[in-house]
Order: structure tokens, then C-alpha cells, then sequence
């Protein structure tokens, strides 16, 4: 007879939010844009409307103002994206996604953030 053990868990989301967890390890994933903060969010919150639904949209108290973040739901999946400025000329989008019982999700934090360069790239 075999036993099975879970770890479970708080952390701190991209977004400054916490959510309970089941696995730890590597959940997000991050990309870097020569694009505004302005255009990167934009981009970001149609992949999330047109995938899922955009639950909320904020600007996490621990950081500047040039820091915006969001959660919503895609398949059912908690998804958290932030975006921020590293320089006058890029900007970086992380994107997090957990399942309903607490698991990383990686292919959709993949698949969300291909969807965000995709986006921005019709922007053009």
C-alpha cells in the first residue's frame, strides 16, 4: 500500500495577491517587449477577454504606479499577469497560472504569453 504526500501551501502571486498551493516550483513565465506598459497591459487584458474573463484589474500596492496587474480565469485556471516597465524602451509581462486544486499550470502561463507577443504584434 502506497501513501501519497502533498505539500500544500500559500504564495505570492506575480500580481502581490497569495493563493493556497499544492505544488511548488516554477509557474510563471516572463517575456520582454520594445512596447509601452500602456500597449503590453492592453495586449495582455485582450488575450485574457478573449480566452477566459478578466476578474480584476489593479496596481499592486508594494510597487510604483507604472506596475499593473490582473487576474482572471481561462479553462477554469486562475491566471495572474503583471506588467512593468525595465527601461524607457521595455517592458516585461509575467504571466501565472494555477489550477483549481492549487497546481501550476505551465503550458497555459506558455500559451497566454505567446498569445500576449502574438497580440502585440497585430498591433503594429
Amino acid at each position: 500500500m502506497g501513501m501519497v504526500l502533498l505539500a500544500t501551501g500559500c504564495i505570492h502571486t506575480v500580481s502581490g495577491t497569495s493563493t493556497p498551493v499544492m505544488s511548488f516550483g516554477e509557474d510563471r513565465f516572463s517575456g520582454r517587449y520594445e512596447r509601452t506598459p500602456d500597449q503590453v497591459y492592453q495586449a495582455a487584458v485582450t488575450v485574457i477577454n478573449n480566452n477566459g474573463v478578466l476578474l480584476t484589474e489593479y496596481i499592486p500596492h508594494d510597487t510604483t504606479n507604472s506596475v499593473r496587474s490582473l487576474y482572471g480565469k481561462v479553462n477554469q485556471q486562475k491566471v495572474w499577469i503583471s506588467v512593468e516597465p525595465v527601461d524607457p524602451k521595455i517592458t516585461q509581462v509575467t504571466v501565472e497560472a494555477r489550477t483549481r486544486a492549487g497546481f501550476r499550470d505551465q503550458d497555459l502561463v506558455h500559451e497566454l504569453e505567446k498569445e500576449i507577443a502574438l497580440q502585440l504584434q497585430s498591433m503594429r
